[in-house]
């Protein structure tokens, strides 16, 4: 008897035929003779629908982030229910657990809290009672006992770390797509599904733009080595399957094509040149628990610089807020200046370490196509750029071509 963790995002349960079509599956998979536990997202729409309610709730002011994690908890909560009802009027037996009842213990950083422990005691005593067990993705509590949310695609994240608590056989990932693509198939028409992709070449993906996968969960994933599959739950198609990397994986330069869109620049203008100005602007934004991507410093000319970086669109106003209040201990002539209306097109690939010339390929793309680079980051294994975004998905055909990723 295997142990699976399946989970089932928001589009494979967005109406009711689509539920009862994922309680057949689930239904299935334990009949084969396998133990279940099934995490569901809200469904597709609820969670924008909720958000807007709050907004509308509360026009003077930004809701509450603590209020926000128990009123969007609703949305799993909803489906777990309905999915447990579908797959217990089909003669199987389900039960539906919250997050919190499940054992998931985060940190109190309401809205993207994070994963400190999990105790799947009430998970395991399910199972062992023969019940498929539906739990509420995207959730937690803390110690004191408060609700938290894990973040946009935080049910990735429920199903990788529970495969990990229950040390689970298989997970795989539903969604409704066939599986990891070289680039978005609805940019760039002619991608092509990757059979394998390593951790690290998911998680950069992820982390530039590729919305198949959370980037948090990928790397939960390669910390406890959770291999997990992600493929389509409208069909019975063979997915991608992520798992640590091979020497053959290495013959790929590279892998695929990300783009990000909805990103801002931050730049600080005219900083004193001195010991502790990055520390003070870095340590503004992280107390505002912003997350930011690249970082450019220009050359120091007579004692003073300028520092860009660039975040999510939607962090804006909180990195313009926290930065004006150490703005004046910066310098005499220090100025902000910020810029929405671009985005991140990336290229990954772990053959990138053994091979030169990719950022060279990629620049010339760009160029030939008259598509302007405004800032540029590496690593390892990615090269990425920043472009105006009505140019993006250009950029992203363009680069998907030269690198011969085209089916």
């Amino acid at each position: 008897m295997a142990l699976i963790v399946q989970k089932y995002g928001g589009t494979s349960v967005g109406n009711p035929e689509r539920i009862r079509n994922c309680a057949r599956r689930i239904l299935e998979t334990q009949r084969a003779g396998n133990q279940v536990v099934a995490v569901v997202s809200a469904m597709s729409g609820v969670t924008d629908g909720l958000i807007k309610l709050a907004k509308e709730v509360s026009p003077e002011r930004e809701p509450i982030e603590r209020e926000m994690d128990v009123l969007l908890a609703t949305g799993e909560q909803t489906t777990i229910a309905l999915t447990a009802m579908a797959i217990n009027a089909l003669g199987g037996k389900a039960v539906s657990l919250t997050g919190a009842q499940a054992g998931i213990s985060t940190d109190r950083v309401h809205t993207k809290a994070r994963i400190v422990n999990i105790t799947p005691d009430a998970v395991k005593k399910m199972l062992d009672e023969g019940n498929i067990v539906m739990l509420a993705g995207f959730q937690g509590e803390t110690a004191s006992g408060e609700i938290t949310t894990l973040g946009r695609g935080g049910s990735d994240l429920t199903a990788i770390a529970m495969a990990a608590a229950i040390k689970a056989d298989l997970c795989q990932i539903y969604t409704d797509v066939d599986g990891v693509y070289t680039c978005d198939p609805r940019v760039v028409k002619t991608a092509k599904k990757i059979e394998e992709i390593s951790y690290e070449e998911m998680l950069e993906m992820a982390s530039s733009g590729s919305k198949v996968m959370q980037s948090r969960s990928v790397e939960f994933a390669n910390k406890f080595g959770v291999r997990f599959e992600v493929r389509n739950s409208m069909n019975n198609n063979p997915g991608t399957i992520v798992k640590e990397e091979t020497p053959g994986m290495e013959s790929v330069v590279v892998r695929g094509v990300s783009l990000e869109r909805n990103q801002a620049k931050v730049t600080i203008d005219d900083v004193a040149d001195r010991p502790g100005i990055s520390a003070a602007i870095f340590g503004a934004i992280s107390q505002a628990n912003i997350t930011i991507d690249m970082i450019v410093q220009n050359v120091s000319h007579d004692g003073i610089t300028d520092i860009s970086f660039t975040l999510g669109a939607a962090e804006l106003p909180k990195a313009e807020a926290a930065l004006k209040a150490v703005l004046p201990s910066l310098g005499d002539k220090t100025t902000l200046r910020t810029q929405s209306g671009i985005a991140k097109v990336s290229v990954v690939g772990i053959g990138m370490r053994s091979h030169s010339g990719v950022a060279a390929k990629m620049f010339k793309a760009l160029a030939d196509a008259k598509i302007n680079i405004q800032m540029i980051s590496t690593s390892e294994i990615k090269t990425a750029v920043i472009v105006e975004e009505s140019e993006v998905e250009n950029a992203a055909r363009v680069v998907h071509t030269a690198f011969g990723l085209d089916a």
